[in-house]
């Protein structure tokens, strides 16, 4: 064989050796991008409760639906030890790399006891605050500014009390929990000045029988429009419909367990944070760990209205709800005085949705009845 042709054959063969690697490492790519991306999202209810779980598990069902996703789901988990070992079960048995732990509780201590055991696992919690330099970077936070649709509650709330007298049910004093309770009241104080809104805080997220005692409570007292803050809403809207009384719902619908007195409800759409988590993940770019949004970034929308709200009250929530899709619309503006007289905003003076002052609220505003 002349040296040309031995050099061309040998030439042929370095070619095809090249090749196969390269089509070998396309491969691999290829396999590693559609190895599954296993989502553990733990819940603390049930999570066909109405509520607060029920809408973590919608967005489930969404992610479900995107390529290369893998959810494992475990509910009526605790805000124990449980916890603990639910994800760290989801992450040695299913292959979880990325974990949503969805209930308040179980950030400090749970999260951020096993997000250092598992450098190489998401986690993502629903409410709390992730602390640059003071919390894993494998650890993030996500919320939704649902204050905005709980304002639009009150907008409506105050067109369709007769009473002047509204009524929140709510679980514990956290900021997330006031920050509602503060925006519900001056939605209804932006049509109805004089109105004002009773609180009853349960001291539970889950606790049928202190709601229900709630709620009879309020009603007894005048308040003919509820709202509240609570896991599971269904106990408040169906009492509330039994006392003959209007409901504005929260976290999903709960339209039809009282279609006759849903007037129309703040919701909230999980799956936008949920698919930013596994995009994040599944690109190999640094986990968010911080993200919120509100009306106008889709992470929370409102109930259709009910057949009985009046078109004054539609147009004038609709008006205040294109503002803050604009983002022209601050809920929080001075003058403010909390319950106790205390300004709390000076008059020219008004807080973004993105400030940290809204995050750690700890007041109750002028207007709100009730104490933590």
């Amino acid at each position: 064989m002349s040296l040309m042709n031995r050099n061309r054959r040998d030439t042929l063969k370095s070619l095809a050796a090249l090749s196969a690697v390269g089509t070998l490492g396309t491969w691999s790519q290829q396999a590693a991008a559609q190895k599954p991306l296993t989502v553990g999202i733990i819940y603390v209810g049930p999570r066909d409760d109405y509520g607060y779980n029920q809408a973590q598990a919608q967005a489930a069902a969404e992610i479900k639906k995107m390529p290369g996703v893998k959810v494992v789901e475990e509910e009526n988990v605790p805000e124990t030890a449980a916890v603990q070992k639910t994800m760290t079960g989801m992450i040695v048995q299913d292959g979880a790399s990325l974990i949503i732990p969805s209930s308040y509780g179980y950030f400090d201590p749970h999260i951020l006891a096993l997000a250092p055991k598992y450098p190489d696992v998401r986690f993502g919690h629903c409410g709390g605050l992730w602390t640059e330099g003071k919390h894993p970077k494998n650890v993030g936070s996500f919320f939704g500014y649902i204050d905005e649709c709980q304002y639009l509650n009150g907008v409506i709330a105050g067109h369709m009390s007769k009473s002047g007298k509204i009524g929140f049910v709510a679980a514990k004093p956290i900021p997330q929990v006031l920050r509602n309770i503060n925006a519900f009241l001056l939605g209804a104080r932006s049509v109805k000045p004089g109105i004002t809104c009773s609180v009853i805080f349960t001291g539970e997220w889950s606790m049928s029988i202190k709601e229900a005692e709630a709620t009879n409570s309020l009603a007894d007292q005048g308040v003919d429009v509820f709202t509240m803050h609570v896991d599971g809403p269904k106990v408040v809207v169906e009492t509330a419909a039994k006392r003959g009384k209007m409901v504005c719902g929260y976290h999903a619908s709960q339209a039809k367990l009282a279609p006759n007195a849903y007037l129309t409800g703040a919701e909230w759409n999980w799956s936008t944070a949920y698919k930013t988590l596994i995009e994040a993940a599944q690109s190999g770019k640094p986990h968010p760990n911080f993200l919120r949004g509100g009306l106008k970034d889709g992470y929370v929308k409102m109930s259709p209205y009910g057949a009985m709200v009046t078109a004054a009250a539609k147009k004038d929530a609709d008006g205040v709800k294109a503002k803050m899709m604009a983002g022209s619309f601050d809920i929080f503006k001075g003058p403010l005085k909390d319950n106790k007289g205390n300004v709390v905003l000076v008059a020219g003076k008004a807080y973004k949705q993105t400030a940290m002052e809204l995050e750690n609220m700890n007041y109750l505003v002028e207007g709100v009845i009730g104490s933590f």
